[in-house]
């Protein structure tokens, strides 16, 4: 018999233990459970080394996301697993993390309510289905199995406002790539620049420019991308798709070109 391999995430103990006792009586399961995104990402890590790595993944929808009323710094700040990328461990970052680095890992997010806009975000970060807390032990299992089919399970109900919300997201990343094409090569370089963190001296020593052209060039991306601060341009610039320069190293091709253009 085949077994699937099953781990739930869910920072509500007695639920994700409860969860995991009910699967862990179907013959063809072996369930383990954890209470975060940080410890996810352990098992995860672990049971991939040791050779027999999880076939499914459940997120609760809410991991890592203080309730009203309560105060803190939220989800703990880790690496995603086998990436070197820094991300916030809530549901959908763990989700997202998930599936750059254990691709095979089929994830389902079980949530207590419907949300049309987080059940998209899901989707768009690699989750496989969508599942309410409170459906049956027999609906949840069958996602589980239809999941490992390459199924995608979302509620009826869901559907008409997950399409709306991709639809949406699509609008705008169209729009945001309009706006970008607008700019000229340099200001692209310098719109990088932004994107990666850089501040004017920062950008001004990379590129061979004095602050005084960089400061332009940062005026005429606000500008032409219509917004008024740097933040609002990196979002926009993530929108459509643009990513930060590489901060490790200039090519020597680069450094040989623009140090003949310099002297």
């Amino acid at each position: 018999m085949v077994r699937i391999r099953v781990l739930v995430v869910d920072d509500h103990r007695i639920f994700a233990e409860s969860l995991a006792a009910a699967l862990a009586a179907e013959p063809d399961v072996d369930v383990s459970a954890a209470g975060s995104g940080p410890a996810a990402l352990r098992c995860l890590d672990r049971a991939a080394a040791e050779g027999h790595g999880y076939d499914v993944l459940l997120v609760d929808a809410e991991l890592g996301i203080l309730p009203p009323g309560r105060t803190g710094a939220g989800p703990v700040p880790v690496p995603a697993p086998n990436t070197g990328d820094n991300g916030l461990v809530d549901g959908i970052s763990l989700v997202a993390g998930v599936r750059s680095g254990q691709p095979s890992v089929r994830t389902v997010v079980l949530a207590e309510k419907d949300d049309p806009r987080r059940a998209a975000l899901a989707l768009q970060a690699g989750a496989c289905g969508w599942v309410a807390k409170d459906s049956s032990l027999q609906r949840l299992l069958a996602v589980i199995r239809g999941v490992l089919r390459d199924e995608t399970h979302l509620p009826a109900a869901l559907l008409t406002g997950v399409l709306r919300e991709l639809m949406a997201d699509r609008k705008h990343r169209t729009e945001s790539e309009e706006l970008v094409e607008s700019l000229t090569p340099r200001e692209r370089e310098v719109l990088r620049c932004m994107v990666a963190g850089l501040g004017r001296k920062a950008v001004a020593e990379r590129l061979f420019l004095s602050p005084h052209t960089v400061r332009t060039h940062m005026q005429n991306v606000l500008g032409k991308l219509g917004v008024h601060s740097t933040l609002a341009a990196v979002a926009l610039a993530r929108r459509a798709g643009v990513g930060p320069v590489d901060l490790e190293a200039t090519s020597a091709g680069d450094v040989v070109e623009r140090g003949g253009q310099l002297a």
